[in-house]
């Protein structure tokens, strides 16, 4: 049942660091994303409250595999970034998709600090990015820990469909020894091979996450 164990584990293992730098440079890129859209959200200036939810909506109601296919070959086909590498556009498709999640995740932290706090520190001559940096901001990303963490996870996941504009990572190399026909390996050979590396990035992740939210809840 699981012939040529030692053969699939290490072309899978490759699979998995491509997997794992492009979650992190991907989450990197939305956390980047994310703060922006949350800032904006939260602006006194309509027009950023405006930007915000259109990129948001845009983001949210469009297939992810869409937006992966438009970065690399819509924008491509119009010269955009002609001859960049499939793995940015992939980082930048999954970042950009993502960001949009996080972006409505911090803003949904900060709203659920309560308003008297904010115009208390407005009462003590704090401006509005004080207030937010000072006394709104380390509050709200107490309450966002989880909901970031599931996102993280969510994005592990998501990024087996990067293998669809040529990225091959860890569902795209067991793609491929599924239909080499020079060596004899079983399906399930290859599925538990996935399975145990995707839970090798979750499993920790998810304790991470939970550590995490204890001190949160212990410091608020």
């Amino acid at each position: 049942m699981f012939q040529n164990l030692d053969y699939v584990l290490p072309i899978l293992a490759q699979g998995f660091v491509t997997t794992l730098w492009l979650t992190l440079a991907s989450f990197a890129l939305a956390l980047v994303i994310g703060g922006i859209l949350a800032l904006m959200h939260v602006s006194p200036a309509p027009p950023a409250r405006w930007a915000a939810t259109a990129y948001t909506q845009f983001f949210r109601n469009i297939p992810l595999l869409v937006i992966l296919v438009l970065f690399l070959f819509g924008f491509t086909a119009l010269g955009i970034g002609k001859g960049m590498a499939s793995w940015i556009w992939a980082i930048i498709g999954l970042g950009t998709y993502t960001g949009a999640l996080v972006g409505e995740t911090l803003r949904s932290g900060i709203n659920s600090i309560s308003l008297g706090q904010a115009e208390a520190a407005r009462s003590i001559g704090l401006t509005f990015g004080q207030s937010l940096s000072s006394v709104i901001l380390p509050q709200a990303f107490r309450t966002v820990v989880p909901p970031l963490g599931s996102l993280f996870i969510a994005l592990v996941k998501n990024s087996a469909l990067a293998s669809a504009v040529g990225i091959i990572e860890l569902s795209g190399v067991a793609d491929q020894l599924q239909e080499d026909r020079n060596v004899s390996v079983s399906i399930w050979t290859i599925v538990i091979g996935v399975i145990l590396f995707y839970l090798i990035i979750n499993l920790p992740a998810s304790y991470l996450i939970r550590v995490a939210e204890k001190r949160a809840a212990i410091s608020r």
